[in-house]
């Protein structure tokens, strides 16, 4: 995104047919409340067409219009964004599968309460019924679990009727190995890497 050929081809494409179900669901949610900004997801991106649900916690500052580039996608110029980037080539996912959406989709640069988590799992349940390729929901962080149990509680039979796959790994962010005791470190790496395998498994697996 910080290749301004790039970012403009994002423009122009973002209410191609297969992306531009989620970005009227985005710009629904700019309207409620006067709650603010949340940012369009990039046409690079699956759509409606995803068989991945990839959440994190919340957009960070390089999803703001004028700050950033104004999507969500894996090619924004920040650190998070080029480790996920590394971790789907690493993996063979493709992000033309994958959705990337987060726990909470408002901008608010922060750790979402308890109230906020519930807003957005509400929001989860309407995205996952726009998507009927869906296979794995890959969970990236303490809040996206969080959200996923809410989900769970609205929507209890979700993953069986929909024969979905539920990966949890931590934050794709640096921030998420921080730790003084390498055993821990270890732990995470290695939860992490357990759910990649599993989101691509569950992809090479005939339906």
């Amino acid at each position: 995104m910080a290749d301004a050929r790039f970012l403009q081809d994002q423009r122009d494409r973002r209410n191609e047919p297969h992306i531009a179900p989620i970005n009227a669901l985005v710009h629904s949610l700019r309207d409620r409340d006067g709650r603010g900004w949340v940012p369009e997801v990039a046409p690079m991106h699956a759509g409606v067409d995803a068989k991945v649900l990839s959440i994190l916690r919340d957009p960070g500052p390089a999803t703001r219009s004028g700050v950033g580039s104004g999507f969500l996608c894996t090619e924004n110029d920040d650190q998070t964004a080029e480790n996920q980037t590394n971790l789907f080539a690493e993996y063979g996912i493709d992000p033309r599968d994958v959705l990337p959406w987060n726990a909470y989709p408002w901008y608010i640069n922060a750790a979402p309460g308890s109230a906020q988590l519930d807003e957005g799992a509400a929001v989860l349940c309407a995205l996952i019924d726009m998507l009927p390729d869906l296979r794995v929901v890959l969970l990236q962080g303490k809040e996206a679990e969080a959200a996923w149990k809410r989900v769970l509680r609205l929507r209890p039979s979700l993953p069986a009727d929909r024969n979905l796959t539920v990966a949890a790994s931590i934050h794709p962010s640096r921030q998420a190995l921080w730790t003084a005791d390498p055993d821990a470190r270890q732990a995470r790496l290695d939860k992490q890497q357990h759910a990649y395998e599993l989101v691509a498994d569950t992809l090479k697996t005939p339906v």
